[in-house]
């Protein structure tokens, strides 16, 4: 397939791309500078610029942009950045494809477990209502911006969780303490995150632009995991405590409602899209995930 990637030089793009290269598939980046090369179409999502010829030959288009939620804290214009970012991209894509003749038939557009806000022990399948915060309406007005492709088109929007890699993704700061003994919980714990390695999450998204679906997809892996459960596979896959428990009022003091929303919000999530697909995880367990993630970082 010919496949064209917005956010291709982020974290998940990056292993993306190289996933469906080594799969035999030829992959196209939207970039905003001009291309330095012929796998490179440029495009402006800020000013909703794209040439729908320049999409002619895709097979499939995946949309991963967006600015960074957790790197910054959320003011009220880095929201604003946060929901242009998302809904200016997505638009773009489907405003270019419903200038042509015939649209690229799969659009796969990133969606997140925010949508589900903080609910609790309760299990998260793709029909389960929108929760309530920030990220949930960002969400909702994400995946709706997707769905505003053509007719004809397969839209899917893959609800990502916490995504496990030795080298970057949302461990990246929580790694380097639990290497030295200073990792630990966040709040009490007991808020279900979930969770997917990068190989997994990549393998996903590939098998989607093939499977009989479409709409919401839950990516996550099949074994729920509370913060305390995660923290200590991690931590005895390293061989080291994980007792260094940061309270839940210390995180709000410092991170406000950042805090609430992406680190103590619970998301039992429930990938029944894709067990029912028959789709096949490389890490379907916290204790396997937790092993690859170790064995990275001693390879390092």
């Amino acid at each position: 397939m010919h496949i064209v990637i917005s956010g291709a030089s982020g974290f998940i793009g990056t292993e993306l791309s190289r996933t469906l290269r080594e799969a035999g598939n030829t992959v196209t980046a939207l970039v905003r500078r001009a291309p330095a090369s012929p796998a490179e179409i440029q495009w402006d999502p800020l000013r909703r610029q794209l040439d729908p010829q320049a999409l002619a030959s895709a097979d499939a288009i995946i949309n991963l942009s967006g600015a960074g939620i957790g790197d910054r804290p959320w003011t009220r214009k880095r929201k604003a950045e946060l929901v242009s970012s998302r809904i200016g991209s997505t638009r773009t894509l489907t405003g270019a494809m419903s200038r042509m003749d015939v649209p690229p038939p799969v659009f796969i557009s990133q969606s997140a477990s925010g949508y589900y806000g903080d609910a609790g022990a309760a299990v998260l399948r793709e029909e389960h209502p929108k929760g309530d915060g920030f990220l949930a309406g960002l969400c909702e007005e994400w995946e709706a911006a997707a769905h505003e492709a053509p007719p004809g088109v397969r839209v899917l929007t893959p609800r990502t969780g916490v995504v496990l890699s030795p080298t970057g993704g949302a461990l990246a700061r929580l790694l380097p303490l639990l290497r030295v003994g200073l990792g630990g919980p966040l709040g009490n714990g007991r808020q279900y995150w979930p969770w997917i390695t990068v190989p997994d999450l990549t393998s996903a998204f590939a098998f989607l632009l093939h499977a009989d679906a479409e709409g919401a997809v839950n990516v996550c892996g099949p074994e729920p995991a509370d913060v305390n459960t995660l923290v200590h596979h991690l931590g005895q896959a390293l061989h080291r405590p994980t007792a260094a428990r940061v309270p839940g009022f210390v995180l709000k003091l410092v991170m406000d409602g950042l805090a609430d929303e992406l680190l103590l919000a619970s998301q039992r999530m429930e990938p029944a899209v894709l067990a029912g697909l028959g789709f096949t995880w490389q890490h379907p367990t916290m204790d396997s995930a937790a092993g690859w993630v170790a064995a990275g970082i001693r390879g390092r």
